[in-house]
């Protein structure tokens, strides 16, 4: 008899465990624009919405630095069209949708003012919503941004047109297939991504010179996005400021790509994003 009392606390004990669990799941879905958008939230403070690279997710792109940024801030994640957790639909994918997106998802979460971090395509995106949707943003944060093609090293876009799943990252499709167990969407990912960056087109300079909000310019030394072009984007911005650090694309957050997964330069980094986050 007592056996059996044992057995049915630990079970109604793991069962507590598991509903605790779910309940405090940072994930959440929100319908946007037609879209199941899919986004968590982590920490306290003033909102930072983190915009993730193309083919990626919000662990691939910002799993190791997380953790440290939701110390100081309200940390909104966000898994756009067609990646991770947000499935698809039928619509065209573009920066300036995605910035709506992610603009209508503010409203709805009563958020007036934000701190914006995007990575990649994520900081394309950011730049498109600095520009869409001004009186949203307070800071930015663009990392390995492009608003120009010759941003990206010579054959970038020539690669572009011959690109096939296979030349995609191994860790960003088993990080994808993770969450969404098919390979049907992958390539539907993929294939959106490619699209896009294969009809990319430049940013007019007044469009960048009309974002008065304080910018942190952030690139790799060594990386997909040139030098050149962040201190062209940080020079073009009214009022932004330059951070080069060593290595390649998203080394310096720690993404799931990243050659030296052990590194401390995303340490580094964060101390940097705080002290131009708490600027007045």
């Amino acid at each position: 008899m007592q056996r059996r009392f044992t057995i049915i606390a630990l079970l109604l004990i793991t069962s507590f465990l598991h509903m605790n669990a779910q309940q405090q799941s940072p994930g959440k879905y929100a319908n946007i624009n037609g879209l199941k958008l899919y986004y968590e939230i982590y920490g306290t403070g003033n909102p930072l919405i983190l915009l993730h690279g193309g083919g990626s997710t919000i662990k691939t792109t910002y799993g190791r630095i997380i953790p440290e940024l939701q110390k100081k801030h309200k940390v909104i994640a966000i898994e756009l069209q067609a990646h991770g957790h947000t499935a698809d639909i039928n619509r065209p994918l573009s920066f300036e949708q995605d910035a709506d997106d992610v603009a209508s998802l503010l409203q709805q979460l009563d958020i007036s003012k934000a701190d914006f971090f995007g990575f990649s395509n994520g900081g394309t995106t950011s730049l498109q919503i600095a520009i869409r949707h001004p009186k949203l943003v307070n800071k930015l944060i663009l990392a390995s941004t492009t608003y120009k093609r010759e941003g990206m090293q010579p054959g970038f876009f020539e690669a572009m047109q011959n690109a096939t799943l296979a030349t995609m990252p191994k860790p960003l499709q088993e990080s994808y297939l993770e969450i969404n167990p098919d390979p049907k969407g992958l390539q539907t990912m993929f294939e959106r991504d490619v699209a896009r960056m294969r009809s990319f087109k430049d940013i007019s300079d007044d469009l960048i010179q009309s974002i008065v909000a304080p910018a942190l310019v952030i690139n790799g030394d060594s990386e997909v996005v040139r030098v050149e072009h962040a201190l062209m984007l940080s020079r073009k911005l009214p009022h932004a400021e330059l951070t080069i650090l060593p290595g390649g694309h998203g080394d310096y957050i720690g993404e799931i790509c990243a050659a030296n997964q052990g590194s401390k330069i995303p340490v580094l980094l964060i101390a940097i994003i705080d002290e131009f986050l708490k600027k007045p």
